[in-house]
C-alpha cells in the first residue's frame, strides 16, 4: 500500500518534522533541492532588476500625488518623450495604413505561354511511347507530378491534349495580362487596396478584391474548361499544368513595400511635448500629476544627458542588499512550505505555478509602478485566490502578507500606504474562499475585497486628511481590481487544475449537482444504481474525513462511479423487478463482459461529458483488477472436462486504486452492496461482514498501490462499521394497538 496522493488535503496535519525523502535519480538530493533554491533565486533576481534603487536626487524625489514643496522651474529646453510602448503603438498603426507594394510584369503571360507550350510538345514526344502512357508517366514523374489512372488515359488522347493545350493557353491570355498575384499574406496590409509599379506607367492602386490571386486564376481556368477536359481528372490536369509553368504578373515588392512603412514610422512624433526654457514644470504645493511626472521624468533625463545631475555612481552593495531584501522575505515563504506543506514541497509543477503567480504579481507590480497608475491596481488579490482556491487560505494569507511588505519596500511604492492596503486587501481574498464554495458566488469575492479595500482606504485617508473625493475613487479603483482579480482566477482556474493535477473544491461542487447530465440520466434510467450511490457517497465521504482524506471528492466520485450501469441497468441486480434475472439467458462469459462494460462505458461516458480525471479516476479504479467471481465460477461449473476458461475475460480492467480516496471507494462499494444482502444486519454481523471484505482486498492485492496505513485502514473500518450500522439498524416492534373502530392490529414501525 504505496504511492503518493494526487491532490493536496485541505486539512492534512503537518508531517513531523525531520529530512525531506529524497527522490530517486538525485545523488545527495542536491539537483532536487537545488532546482527549488534555483526559482527562489530567479524571483529574487526578478524583483531586483524590475525595482532597482535609484540614487537620483532634486527632481527624482517626486512621485505621483506628492505635493512639490517647491516650484521646479525649467533651466532649458528640453521635450517630453512619448513612452515607448505608445510610440510603437501609433508605428505599428502608421505601418498598418500602407498599402502592400506589387511589381507588374507583362512579360509574365507570354513566358508562362512558351513554358506551357514546351513543357506539352514533351507531352506530344512521348505520348505515343509503348506501353501507352509510359512515357507520359515517367515525364510527370520526373518533374515530380503524380498522375492518377484516369489522367494518363486522357492525356493518350490526342485530342484531350489538344484541348488541354488550348484551355492552358486561354486561361493564360484572358486572366494574367489583367494581374496575378504570386501569393498574398493577409497581414501585409490592413487597407483595401494594393499598389501596382509598372514600368514605364504611373504607379496605380487596385482594390483587393479586383485583384487575383493564383488560386483564383487556376478555380477560373477550371471553370471555363470544354466538355472533354470538364471531369475530375481533367480539371485535375489543368490546374497541374498551370501551376507547374505558373509565371505570376503580380509579385510582391518586400523592399519598397517595407521601405514606404519605414518612412511612414519615421514621420510619427516622438515626443508629446516641448517644455521652453523658464517654462513651470511643478509649481509648489500642488499635487503631482500623472502629466507632471511624465514632465519631471524628461527634464531629469535631459539632465543625465547634459552631465547636469548629481547622482552616485553604481553602487554594488545597493544591488546585493536589494536581492537579499527578496531572498529573506520569499525564502520565508519556502521554508514554511519546507516545514509544513512538504507535499507541496515536493512536487515541483506546484512550486513552479506558485512561483509564476510571485513572477506576475511583480511583472504587473512593476508597470504600476512606473505609469503611476493607482496602487488598489496591484493584482495580490489574484495571487491570494488562485493560492487559496487550490491549496488553502493559511498559505494564501502568508504568501499575500510577505507579498506586502516587499512591495512597501519598492522604489515606486516607499512612503505610502501602499504596504497596508496591499496586506489588507491580499487578507481579504485568501480568507474568502472559506465563504465561497462555488463560481455562481463569483459576487462574494469581489464583495469581500472590495470591502477589505474600502475599510483600509477610509483608515489611510482620515488618518492621512485625505479628501473624500479622492477616497470614493480609491474605493472605485478596488472594485475594478477585486472583480478583474475574481474574473481572473475564474478564467485560468481550468489551466490552474490542468497544469497542477488539482481539483478544486468549487470544481467538486459542480460536478455534485443532481441536475448534471449524468446524474440526472442516472437516477431516471437506472434508479437502484443511483440510489446505491448515495448509499456509498455516505460511507466514502465518512472514512476519508477520518483519516484526514478529501471527504468532498470521495462523495463526488462515488456520484459518478456507476453511470456506465445506465447504459444497460436491468443487467445489474439493484435495478431488476424481483424474480427476473436476464443474465440467466446469458452465457457466463457474455454475462461478465455486460458487469465489466460498466466500468469502460463510464469512463467513455464520463469523458464525452468533460467530468475531471480525479472523478473519472473513481470509475477506472472502484473495482481495481477483481475477478467477477460469480460469473468466473459459474464459467468453471459449466465448462466442458478439459476446456479452459481464460481469466482475463472475467477480470476488470483496472487498475488497482491509486489513492486513498478511490481505495475506500472500492471497500465501500462491495460493502454497501452486501449489507442490502446481509440478513438480521446486527452490529456484530456488519462488523465481520466489513472485515471480511477489507480483509479480501487486502490480500487480493488490490491496496497495495494505495497510500493508505494499517492504521487508517483500521479507523475506515471503523467509519464503516458506524455507519452501516446507523443505515441498517434493526427495527422496533410496538405493541398492538387498537384502531379508532376498536379492532386490534399489529403495527411495525420502520426507523
Amino acid at each position: 500500500m504505496s504511492g503518493a496522493p494526487r491532490a493536496p488535503s485541505r486539512d492534512a496535519v503537518a508531517p513531523p518534522l525531520g529530512p525531506l525523502p529524497r527522490p530517486e535519480g538525485s545523488p545527495g538530493g542536491f539537483a532536487f533541492h537545488g532546482a527549488r533554491v534555483l526559482l527562489l533565486l530567479l524571483l529574487a533576481g526578478l524583483v531586483t532588476a524590475l525595482f532597482p534603487r535609484s540614487t537620483t536626487i532634486d527632481v527624482g524625489r517626486y512621485q505621483l500625488n506628492m505635493v512639490a514643496d517647491e516650484d521646479v522651474i525649467a533651466q532649458f529646453a528640453f521635450p517630453v518623450p512619448k513612452p515607448a510602448d505608445e510610440l510603437a503603438r501609433e508605428q505599428i498603426e502608421a505601418a498598418a495604413t500602407v498599402p502592400a507594394t506589387f511589381d507588374f510584369h507583362p512579360e509574365a503571360a507570354d513566358s508562362m505561354r512558351t513554358a506551357i507550350d514546351r513543357f506539352l510538345d514533351q507531352v506530344e514526344q512521348v505520348a505515343d511511347d509503348t506501353p501507352p502512357g509510359a512515357g507520359i508517366r515517367a515525364l510527370f514523374s520526373r518533374v515530380g507530378i503524380p498522375l492518377s489512372s484516369d489522367q494518363v488515359d486522357l492525356l493518350t488522347n490526342s485530342s484531350v491534349r489538344a484541348s488541354l493545350r488550348q484551355a492552358s493557353l486561354d486561361a493564360v491570355d484572358l486572366w494574367l495580362p489583367g494581374g496575378v498575384l504570386e501569393s498574398w499574406e493577409p497581414g501585409v496590409t490592413r487597407v483595401d487596396e494594393i499598389k501596382v509599379r509598372e514600368p514605364g506607367q504611373p504607379d496605380r492602386y487596385v482594390a483587393i478584391e479586383d485583384v487575383l490571386t493564383a488560386s483564383d486564376f487556376y478555380e477560373r481556368a477550371v471553370r471555363s474548361l470544354p466538355v472533354v477536359l470538364s471531369v475530375p481528372a481533367g480539371q485535375a490536369l489543368v490546374r497541374v499544368v498551370l501551376i507547374n509553368n505558373m509565371r505570376a504578373s503580380l509579385v510582391l515588392n518586400q523592399q519598397a513595400t517595407e521601405a514606404e512603412k519605414e518612412q511612414v514610422r519615421a514621420a510619427v512624433p516622438r515626443t508629446k511635448a516641448n517644455i521652453l526654457s523658464g517654462e513651470a514644470i511643478v509649481r509648489a504645493n500642488q499635487q503631482i500629476s500623472a502629466e507632471e511626472l511624465e514632465r519631471l521624468n524628461a527634464y531629469r533625463e535631459q539632465q543625465r544627458n547634459l552631465g547636469i545631475a548629481s547622482e552616485e555612481p553604481f553602487d554594488l552593495s545597493t544591488v546585493f542588499g536589494s536581492f537579499m531584501f527578496a531572498v529573506l522575505l520569499l525564502g520565508v515563504y519556502g521554508l514554511m512550505l519546507y516545514l509544513y506543506r512538504t507535499e507541496i514541497y515536493l512536487n515541483y509543477r506546484w512550486l513552479l505555478l506558485q512561483a509564476m503567480l510571485v513572477a506576475t504579481y511583480f511583472l504587473i507590480a512593476a508597470v504600476v509602478g512606473r505609469q503611476a497608475f493607482p496602487p488598489e491596481l496591484l493584482p495580490i488579490a489574484f495571487v491570494a485566490l488562485a493560492v487559496a482556491v487550490l491549496w488553502d487560505g493559511r498559505m494564501a494569507l502568508l504568501l499575500a502578507v510577505l507579498l506586502a511588505v516587499i512591495t512597501g519596500g519598492l522604489p515606486p511604492f516607499q512612503g505610502t500606504s501602499v504596504g497596508m492596503t496591499t496586506l489588507v486587501a491580499g487578507a481579504a481574498a485568501a480568507m474568502s474562499v472559506r465563504v465561497v464554495r462555488r463560481r455562481s458566488q463569483f459576487w462574494v469575492f469581489v464583495g469581500v475585497i472590495t470591502l477589505g479595500y474600502a475599510l483600509v482606504t477610509i483608515t489611510m485617508g482620515l488618518i492621512g486628511g485625505v479628501p473624500a473625493g479622492d477616497m470614493l475613487l480609491s474605493v472605485g479603483w478596488a472594485i475594478a481590481s477585486a472583480t478583474a482579480s475574481a474574473f481572473a482566477v475564474l478564467g485560468f482556474l481550468a489551466g490552474f487544475e490542468w497544469f497542477t493535477g488539482i481539483t478544486t473544491d468549487q470544481t467538486l461542487l459542480e460536478w455534485a449537482d443532481p441536475t448534471r447530465n449524468l446524474l440526472s440520466r442516472l437516477s431516471r434510467e437506472a434508479p437502484g444504481t443511483y440510489a446505491h450511490t448515495i448509499g456509498v457517497a455516505n460511507l466514502c465521504e465518512a472514512a476519508a474525513n477520518a483519516i484526514g482524506a478529501q471527504g468532498l471528492l470521495c462523495r463526488v466520485g462515488a456520484y459518478y462511479h456507476d453511470v456506465g450501469k445506465m447504459l444497460k441497468p436491468q443487467y445489474f441486480i439493484e435495478n431488476q423487478p424481483s424474480g427476473r434475472n436476464p443474465h440467466d439467458r446469458l452465457k457466463p462469459s457474455t454475462s461478465a463482459s455486460i458487469v465489466r462494460e460498466h466500468v469502460t462505458e463510464g469512463l467513455r461516458l464520463a469523458r464525452e461529458d468533460g467530468v475531471p480525471e480525479a472523478i473519472c479516476d473513481f470509475i477506472a479504479e472502484h473495482h481495481g483488477t477483481q475477478k467477477i467471481g460469480f460469473f468466473y465460477e459459474k464459467a468453471l461449473e459449466e465448462a466442458d472436462r478439459g476446456e479452459e476458461v481464460e481469466p482475463r475475460a472475467f477480470t476488470y480492467p483496472g487498475p488497482r486504486p491509486h489513492s486513498r480516496e478511490t481505495a475506500i471507494l472500492m471497500m465501500a462499494d462491495s460493502l454497501e452492496s452486501a449489507t442490502r444482502a446481509l440478513q438480521d444486519p446486527t452490529p456484530e454481523r456488519i462488523r465481520e461482514l466489513v472485515e471480511s471484505i477489507v480483509q479480501n482486498k487486502i490480500e487480493d492485492g488490490q491496496m497495495d498501490e494505495a497510500p493508505l496505513t494499517l492504521q487508517e485502514i483500521a479507523v475506515i473500518k471503523h467509519q464503516f462499521n458506524t455507519v452501516l450500522a446507523g443505515m441498517y439498524h434493526t427495527r422496533i416492534d410496538y405493541p398492538q394497538t387498537r384502531h379508532l373502530t376498536g379492532s386490534p392490529s399489529p403495527q411495525k414501525a420502520t426507523t
